[in-house]
């Protein structure tokens, strides 16, 4: 078997084994996917624009005619230096062209194929998985590490450095996308260029996330029985552009998790909000510690109704879809203490 272990997919992308030349790509992080694919192939050529050197042939092509992989896979060069093919698996079935190039008994270059999220499976990650001369490098979301790793090397690469609190704050914003999470280090970078120092105000101002973040406030009143506070940040969302559907949204999402937690309390099973699944930002910790002591699983199951019908009238009434929100809000914030176990 030559699937690469997750853990050791970095330092194979660093240094590309030789005796395996055509690599596998795939994965459900398509941000990662590529990112790595790139890599692979600015290792394999002297230049990328050249096309004498990276020549790129698409799945409909290939299943066309699936002898043209190995037909570029012999190509040598004809100005000399270093080649490699870059193939785009996309949804068709190019399975038995690969099979065919992986059967010569030498490739001149580096193939590297760009695939989606694979089943184990799947005919193309079996076929690149068994061979000796192929590699399979999987792809998944970045774990909690990945991000902090993912982090640290932008802010340096800018010259940044990031308080601890902002660190802490940036980390479950991200994930999912590697490209995507680069894509919001680089604009923070951006944004606060010329800065000593990158902290939580930063984050919030241009991060994608930190409208969530304005929704969390807002959310942790209503849970906490803070009916003027509460007042406070629905007129901030609202000057924001927020929508009731995304804040009652919102709501509903906070009253299940609260559920399921406040549940496996009562259970005995020991939970803890530092091992809580999923992570709890640790500007929240304190307001969701609140929140669970006041509420039962009983009385958040109820909740989870009342907002659940303030959503049905919503959509029946789209002009009082606002007050609907702020109401039925209100109604649990005014009620938290009366409604607490």
């Amino acid at each position: 078997m030559t699937a690469v272990k997750f853990a050791d997919v970095d330092g194979f992308v660093a240094r590309p084994d030789p005796a395996r030349p055509v690599v596998l790509v795939f994965g459900p992080d398509a941000g990662l996917v590529s990112e790595r694919v790139k890599a692979l192939i600015k290792a394999s050529v002297d230049d990328p624009n050249d096309p004498f050197a990276l020549a790129r042939l698409e799945a409909e092509a290939l299943s066309a005619a699936p002898s043209r992989l190995a037909e570029e896979a012999q190509t040598i060069p004809l100005f000399g230096g270093r080649r490699a093919v870059w193939v785009k698996a996309g949804g068709r079935n190019i399975a038995p062209a690969v099979e065919a190039a992986l059967a010569l008994p030498r490739l001149e270059c580096r193939v590297v194929i760009e695939a989606g999220d694979l089943r184990r499976n799947a005919p193309l990650r079996a076929i690149c998985e068994r061979a000796k001369n192929a590699a399979a490098l999987p792809c998944y979301a970045d774990s909690e590490r990945d991000r902090e790793r993912l982090i640290d090397s932008e802010m340096r690469e800018a010259g940044l450095k990031l308080a601890p609190d902002a660190r802490a704050m940036l980390i479950p914003l991200l994930g999912g996308d590697r490209a995507a999470s680069r894509s919001e280090i680089a604009k923070l970078a951006l944004y606060a260029r010329g800065r000593d120092q990158v902290g939580v105000d930063d984050i919030a101002a241009v991060v994608s996330d930190a409208s969530a973040l304005a929704l969390d406030d807002l959310v942790d009143a209503t849970f906490a029985g803070r009916p003027g506070e509460l007042e406070n940040q629905l007129g901030k969302a609202r000057l924001g552009g927020t929508s009731s559907g995304s804040i009652l949204f919102a709501v509903q999402r906070q009253v299940a998790q609260l559920h399921k937690w406040r549940t496996a309390i009562e259970a005995g099973s020991g939970f803890s909000l530092d091992a809580a699944q999923p992570p709890i930002n640790f500007r929240r910790k304190d307001a969701i510690g609140a929140a669970l002591k006041l509420w039962s699983a009983a009385k958040l199951l109820s909740a989870m109704a009342e907002l659940a019908d303030a959503v049905l009238q919503s959509r029946r009434n789209p002009d009082l879809a606002d007050t609907i929100a702020e109401r039925a809000l209100l109604a649990i914030a005014a009620n938290v203490r009366r409604s607490a176990a």
